[in-house]
């Protein structure tokens, strides 16, 4: 039986090329390797890349609102969970590669008890957090 929980999220960006790109290699290790399209309700193309039991879906901007500021009203950050602490780490490094801005080096918070974390902001500015907390993980 399929949990419930969050089935998709979708997300507004300035380039979908650039996005696509960015979350594809993100998100692939962590399991979201299906890519599909639909139409979405202006005619506009959403990207969905499915992993495990949610998808994120790219569309890109259609208006010119300003830059983005995640204490206006929307969304704040959006966190995705890894297998493992190892996982942080090394989506942590590729990050690096990739010249991203972390807002925080991988590191233990106080949230709950082994909340592993890092916090990064993706191509627009969003704020992107990947999270390990042992006990949590789907299987």
């Amino acid at each position: 039986m399929r949990s419930t929980g969050v089935h998709h999220v979708d997300l507004v960006v300035s380039s979908i090329q650039r996005s696509l790109s960015f979350y594809s290699e993100l998100l692939g290790p962590l399991g979201f390797n299906r890519v599909s399209e639909v139409e979405g309700e202006r005619g506009e193309t959403i990207w969905y890349l499915a992993g495990p039991g949610t998808a994120v879906g790219l569309r890109e901007s259609q208006s010119e609102s300003g830059a983005y500021d995640r204490y206006r009203v929307g969304l704040h950050h959006l966190a995705f969970e890894a297998p493992s602490r190892a996982a942080v780490d090394e989506r942590a490094a590729w990050l690096r590669t990739q010249g991203i801005e972390l807002e925080s080096e991988p590191q233990e918070y106080t949230y709950i008890p082994g909340y592993y974390a890092v916090f990064f902001y993706d191509p627009d500015g969003l704020k992107l957090e990947i999270v390990h907390v042992p006990g949590l993980t789907a299987a």
